[in-house]
């Protein structure tokens, strides 16, 4: 029976009494597993990452205070040699502009990509095509890449794409190394790297300017037989420059001969009292023709230009355009990583507030520097710190495509290189570590922070 006082327990909505909790630990508490028992399970893991990772820190933190035996104590000088030394002032130099260029140069890339594939049919399409390089290792598309910069126009793509470009806007025909035959009593001579003829040509004449030394790989498959030069005519300058050489010998030198082949392509000029009073090209067979030329004597010369050697492209592997040629590779190979990322941003923004500022008279160039921009701030600046870890790191891509060039070094491969590539100091080499840890660990704590604030 009730006790007197004793109230009823308030019935639940289905007019059932409530089961009461059972007495003793909290009811979060029971569902929860031991301590003992979860760190039983996190042991192997703990250990694992303490082998892999603690240990390394450490140890390499220690060993920076030595000196390449190993037993010698050096102090800070390992840290201070890093800002000593050529290559490595080099390597810090090349660090920087990486950390620099690179990570604003792929945000921005990603950034254009992910708003621009919005706007297309085939918007899937394009940026599964340019994620595709993200599925490569950075080994086989430093090698790629060291193919694409070849020097060679017929082996390397870019300058396959300058020479191109160069040739369309920049239209003519060299022959390095060609020029006049040696010996007295010649019509030419060499002057200044050209050729210019002994005696003066009046206007009205014709001249022949015979070559030699042309080298059958640049003489045009367009190249006719030198024909004579077209007839003399008052107020022009007329003339023949051809390949003056007889395959087998024999023929008449320093006169056009059957088997002998004019020079298209050369730029001609009429020089008198220092100034360039005509100019003309040669045709096919060599002949050239110029017209309303004033009377009297004139110097017939041709350029230095003729003779140097043919655009074969930039030097993509050596020199100052190195670590750019290096930056364009990654940029090919991440520009896909941040566009996806920024993509999803994209998706996620509120399209109302998109739609009100169209509605308020913004332009679409208004919309996205104002509204766009800001409500991506969050996943730019991850994307970008992002990057900045990584291009700290950088070492496949500088080692396969700059072959070894000190110019190329960043700090990466210089541990690398002090450590196991020659320098035999593992002090040095971890010195170089450690410093490059200090360096990412500010980014790494910044973007551990901002995932707490987005849980938050």
């Amino acid at each position: 029976m009730k006790a007197p006082n004793e109230e009823a327990p308030p019935a639940t909505a289905g007019g059932a009494a409530p089961v009461p909790a059972p007495r003793g630990r909290p009811a979060r508490e029971r569902l929860n597993p031991p301590s003992w028992l979860a760190m039983t399970f996190l042991l192997p893991a703990l250990l694992l990452l303490g082998f892999l990772v603690v240990y390394p820190i450490v140890y390499s933190v220690i060993r920076s205070f030595f000196d390449a035996s190993g037993d010698g104590f050096v102090g800070v000088d390992n840290y201070t040699g890093v800002f000593k030394g050529h290559d490595n002032l080099v390597a810090v130099r090349n660090t920087a502009i990486w950390v620099v260029v690179a990570p604003t140069v792929v945000t921005i890339v990603g950034l254009v990509f992910a708003v621009l594939t919005e706007r297309i049919r085939w918007g899937t399409v394009f940026k599964l095509v340019v994620f595709m390089p993200m599925a490569i290792s950075f080994l086989a598309s430093g090698v790629i890449f060291r193919l694409v910069y070849q020097q060679d126009p017929d082996k390397g793509v870019a300058n396959a794409a300058l020479v191109a470009i160069h040739d369309t806007f920049a239209q003519g025909t060299t022959y390095p190394g060609a020029g006049p035959r040696s010996g007295g009593n010649q019509p030419v001579r060499a002057e200044g790297g050209g050729v210019v003829t002994v005696n003066q040509v009046a206007a009205g004449r014709s001249a022949l300017v015979p070559l030699l030394k042309v080298k059958p790989e640049y003489l045009p498959k367009d190249a006719k037989p030198a024909a004579q030069a077209p007839p003399p005519r008052p107020g022009r300058l007329t003339g023949t420059v051809w390949f003056d050489f007889t395959k087998g010998g024999g023929g008449q030198p320093n006169a056009p001969n059957a088997g002998e082949y004019g020079l298209p392509g050369i730029k001609v000029e009429a020089v008198k009292d220092g100034k360039v009073v005509a100019k003309a090209t040669t045709e096919a067979d060599g002949t050239f023709t110029m017209k309303k030329v004033p009377d009297g004597g004139y110097t017939i010369r041709l350029p230095a230009a003729n003779f140097t050697a043919a655009y074969n492209g930039a030097e993509w592997l050596g020199g100052t355009l190195i670590t750019p040629a290096i930056i364009g590779s990654y940029l090919w190979v991440w520009a896909g990583f941040a566009m996806v990322l920024i993509a999803a941003g994209l998706a996620a923004i509120p399209r109302d507030a998109l739609e009100a500022a169209r509605v308020d008279g913004a332009t679409e160039w208004q919309v996205f520097r104002r509204v766009t921009i800001p409500l991506l701030a969050p996943v730019l600046v991850v994307v970008l710190v992002t990057l900045v870890i990584n291009v700290l790191k950088v070492f496949d891509l500088v080692y396969i495509i700059g072959g070894g060039d000190p110019d190329a070094s960043v700090l990466a491969l210089q541990m690398w290189t002090e450590s196991f590539g020659g320098g035999d100091d593992q002090g040095a080499g971890s010195a170089i570590a450690v410093l490059l840890f200090v360096l990412v660990l500010p980014a790494m704590l910044f973007n551990v922070r901002r995932i707490r604030q987005e849980r938050s």
